[in-house]
C-alpha cells in the first residue's frame, strides 16, 4: 500500500512539474520588445510652385494636379536582426542559435502595454476609439477604416494564439512604387490586431524582399498619427522571431 502511495506522490509531482513547465513556456511565447537601431527618418521636400504666364484680357482653363504628403501616416520599413536564446531569469545564456533567415512579425502600437495572451483581430469598436483618439474621422477616405478595408492575409502565430488566413482587416503595402493586391501571397502583408483595448498594427516579415523603392527589407508598415501634432504620437515595437 505505501508502495502506490509513493507512486501516486511521483506521478502527481511529474504532473505538476509538466504543468509548470508548459506554462512557463506560454508566458514566455509573447512577442519581445525590440532595440531600435540605425533610425533615419525623412520628409520629402514639398514641389515648387507651378507657373503660366498669359496675356491680359484671356481666359484661362486649368486643370491643377497635386500629390501631397499625407500627415495623418507615417511608415516604418527596415530589417530584423535577431537570435533565438536561452536564458535563465538573470539573462544569462546557456546557449543561442543565430538565425541565417528571418521571419515572423513586426509589431507597434501607442501603447507600451499589450496584453498578448488576449490578441485577436482588431474589432470596429477598438479602430474607432483609435482614430477618435488621434483626430481622425472614421468617415475620412484615408481613415484606419477606409485604408484597412481587405480581409486578406495568411496565417500566423502570436505567441500561441492562431490568427487564421483572412479574419482580420489587412492590406499590402507597395512594392517596386508599385501597389499590390492584398492576398495570402502578397509581400509585406499588414494586418491590424488589438488586445481587447489597444490597437496593434502588425507587419508580417518577408526576408530580404525588394520594397516600396527597390531597397531589400524584411518588412513594411504604415501606422496612423494625429496630423494636428508637431511631433507625433510615440509608437512601441515588438518582434516575434517564429
Amino acid at each position: 500500500m505505501g508502495r502506490v502511495k509513493k507512486e501516486k506522490r511521483i506521478v502527481l509531482i511529474l504532473l505538476l512539474i509538466a504543468i509548470f513547465l508548459f506554462s512557463f513556456k506560454i508566458l514566455l511565447a509573447v512577442p519581445q520588445g525590440a532595440v531600435i537601431s540605425n533610425n533615419v527618418t525623412e520628409t520629402p521636400s514639398p514641389p515648387s510652385a507651378g507657373s503660366i504666364t498669359t496675356p491680359g484680357g484671356s481666359f484661362t482653363k486649368m486643370v491643377l494636379n497635386v500629390t501631397q504628403q499625407n500627415y495623418q501616416w507615417k511608415a516604418y520599413v527596415g530589417n530584423v536582426t535577431g537570435k533565438l536564446t536561452l536564458d535563465d531569469a538573470s539573462g544569462y545564456t546557456i546557449y543561442d542559435w543565430t538565425l541565417a533567415t528571418v521571419n515572423g512579425e513586426v509589431y507597434a502600437s501607442r501603447s507600451n502595454s499589450i496584453n498578448w495572451a488576449s490578441i485577436a483581430c482588431a474589432t470596429d469598436t477598438v479602430i474607432q476609439n483609435e482614430e477618435t483618439a488621434i483626430g481622425m474621422s472614421d468617415s475620412d477616405i484615408d481613415s484606419i477604416t477606409n485604408t484597412f478595408d481587405q480581409t486578406a492575409h495568411r496565417q500566423f502565430y502570436v505567441g500561441t494564439v492562431n490568427i487564421a488566413a483572412n479574419t482580420c482587416r489587412a492590406i499590402a503595402t507597395y512594392v517596386n512604387d508599385t501597389p499590390q493586391s492584398a492576398s495570402q501571397n502578397a509581400i509585406f502583408q499588414e494586418v491590424l490586431l488589438t488586445d481587447g483595448t489597444n490597437l496593434v498594427y502588425t507587419a508580417l516579415i518577408n526576408n530580404d524582399q525588394q520594397g516600396y523603392d527597390f531597397g531589400i527589407y524584411d518588412f513594411q508598415m504604415i501606422v496612423a498619427d494625429n496630423e494636428s501634432s508637431s511631433t507625433g504620437n510615440t509608437f512601441y515595437f515588438w518582434v516575434e522571431l517564429g
